[in-house]
């Protein structure tokens, strides 16, 4: 009876663990959030779960240099955008020329930005399957046998 009561927990420990694994895909603000078991997950840390898989792997390394460069060209037009409107709040003479930069470098971060937001659900939909058809392979069977005065579980696979 122990080794049953062993043999249950271990079973159901090991199904618990693979579909634990998979990675959850919300879309918040216009920018994708992944999740796996309830916590968040940044870049780093998707790029390395997903480091098993190949394919998904490379593909998240792009993602992730897509999402610095968007980051960076982001950053630079916000802050030339901001600091001739701070100057012009504060009373001063402000560059507009310097805000119509920052505009254009806003412009080309949002295309860049998209570009991480469907390589990086490309790739977990990529790490994903790949869980799917490994534990898609274990398909066991269960029977309940009562010989005589006793009850068995077998296991077929």
């Amino acid at each position: 009876m122990k080794k049953l009561v062993l043999l249950c927990a271990i079973l159901l420990t090991g199904f618990t663990t693979v579909n634990a694994q998979k990675i959850e895909t919300k879309r918040v603000f216009g920018s994708n959030m992944y999740m796996q078991n309830n916590a968040y997950l940044s870049g780093k840390q998707l790029l390395s779960i997903v480091k098993e898989n190949q394919e998904a792997y490379n593909l998240m390394k792009s993602a992730n240099s897509n999402k610095t460069w968007a980051t960076i060209l982001g950053g630079a037009g916000g802050f030339l955008v901001g600091y001739p409107i701070g100057t012009a709040i504060g009373g001063g003479e402000a560059k507009w020329e310097l805000a119509g930069v920052g505009a254009v470098l806003i412009l080309v971060a949002i295309p860049i930005n998209n570009g991480y937001n469907k390589k990086s659900k490309k790739a977990v939909d990529i790490y994903n399957e790949g869980l799917s058809t490994t534990a898609s392979s274990f398909n066991p069977t269960f029977d309940l046998n009562l010989r005589g005065n006793s009850i068995g579980i077998t296991m077929s696979f």
